[in-house]
């Protein structure tokens, strides 16, 4: 077991290796999985993904939550050598998505007198994924407003439905002032990738994955703001503990009210043949020029879709540039809006180039799917280039570059 030395080790980084202390009494019992390169078969991973599991050692012994199934032998592993001798009296699923519960049934068989604890909702959806297993009477379900004592430690439950699944349930433990947090405050990445640069790959989680659900996660975090929270052990990525916390509050705050993180605008292109790529750049260029704080860009065709979606919310306003196709629009940019609809993206002001050799169509297209979302502005005028851009289209970008940062 881990001394004082091992917490204030986890706490100066927020990273921990499986076995040590997270506080006293609480032991993480995580696995990390390097080579997962892409995470729910369409998030680039290239730092891989962890899965955390913590272990509380009281009078009487939790486990929370499992791992993914890649992973359940590592994991049982873990268990393993934090219980010792001990037997676990329960285990409690915080949410029941397969990256965090594939280690259900191992766990059941392994530990014989194992009780399951989960909401109502979990208990329903449980047959989904665990068959051949008398699971009803190993189930206690709980809601919000219950507790769980283990002797000094006792969990408070808080439902979180739609955070990101609707069985969701966080937890807290006045004792340790630990919230266990399920996907809230989750990042892409092993345990230990780039402890310092939290935000990066938590945005891109945040947006990609619960993005969508802005006002349940408003509503948890209201919830949580009524504890005195010291640290927060999410299900992917880093404890978060101190100024680490305390930011990690500050953007979720942000981002569930759809607001403006950042400054500037966000250009995002989708061209066939370089040409619509090329007027893009020289927008960029124009805005900076003019003093706009930050210009990002991406190419829709080669970078990642994830991204591009994390900084489409991260700014307040965007510029799309795309090449007609098909009497319609590439069909790069028209994935990416289709990304934008199912994340329920809004509170944007949306600026368009549409190139056409013949019947100029992305813009009328991306308009049709923009008019869906709620309080998005088209900026005007739209910018239409012809086949290349020339030097006579450089005063439409110009006045467009104006409008936009207005």
């Amino acid at each position: 077991m881990s001394n004082n030395s091992n917490i204030a080790a986890s706490r100066a980084t927020g990273c921990v290796k499986a076995g040590e202390v997270i506080v006293p009494d609480i032991v993480y019992a995580g696995v990390d999985d390097a080579e997962m390169q892409l995470f729910e078969s369409q998030y680039h991973t290239p730092d891989g993904m962890c899965y955390n599991s913590y272990v509380i050692l009281d009078q009487k012994v939790a486990i929370m939550d499992t791992t993914d199934q890649r992973t359940v032998e590592r994991w049982l592993q873990n268990v393993a050598q934090v219980l010792q001798d001990r037997q676990p009296d329960y285990l409690v699923v915080h949410h029941l998505e397969p990256d965090h519960s594939s280690g259900i049934a191992a766990a059941m068989e392994a530990y014989p007198q194992l009780q399951i604890v989960c909401s109502a909702k979990a208990a329903q959806m449980l047959p989904l994924y665990i068959e051949n297993q008398d699971i009803c009477s190993r189930i206690t379900t709980v809601k919000e407003g219950d507790t769980l004592s283990l002797g000094s430690h006792v969990l408070h439950f808080v439902a979180a439905p739609m955070v990101h699944w609707p069985e969701v349930l966080v937890s807290y433990d006045e004792a340790s002032k630990v919230l266990f947090s399920a996907d809230g405050f989750g990042k892409f990445g092993v345990m230990g990738a780039d402890p310092d640069d939290w935000a990066c790959e938590a945005r891109r989680y945040y947006f990609n994955i619960c993005g969508k659900y802005g006002q349940p996660v408003s509503t948890l975090l209201k919830k949580a703001a009524a504890l005195d929270i010291q640290h927060i052990l999410p299900l992917h990525g880093p404890v978060l503990e101190g100024d680490m916390l305390a930011e990690a509050v500050r953007l979720y705050t942000i981002w569930a009210a759809y607001d403006v993180e950042t400054e500037g605008v966000f250009i995002a292109h989708a061209s066939a043949h370089g040409n619509t790529a090329r007027a893009a750049q020289k927008l960029a260029e124009i805005l900076a020029a003019k003093g706009c704080p930050k210009v990002a860009i991406a190419d829709l065709c080669r970078d990642d879709m994830a991204e591009a979606v994390e900084d489409a919310f991260r700014f307040g306003r965007v510029v799309l540039c795309a090449n007609s196709y098909d009497a319609s629009v590439f069909p790069p940019m028209h994935d990416f809006l289709h990304h934008l609809q199912q994340k329920a993206y809004q509170r944007r002001r949306v600026a368009l180039v549409e190139n056409g050799s013949w019947a100029p169509s992305a813009a009328k297209t991306m308009r049709a799917i923009l008019e869906t979302m709620k309080q998005v502005e088209i900026v005007e005028p739209v910018v239409t280039l012809r086949g290349r851009l020339k030097d006579s289209d450089i005063p439409q970008l110009e006045a467009l570059a104006e409008a936009i940062i207005a």
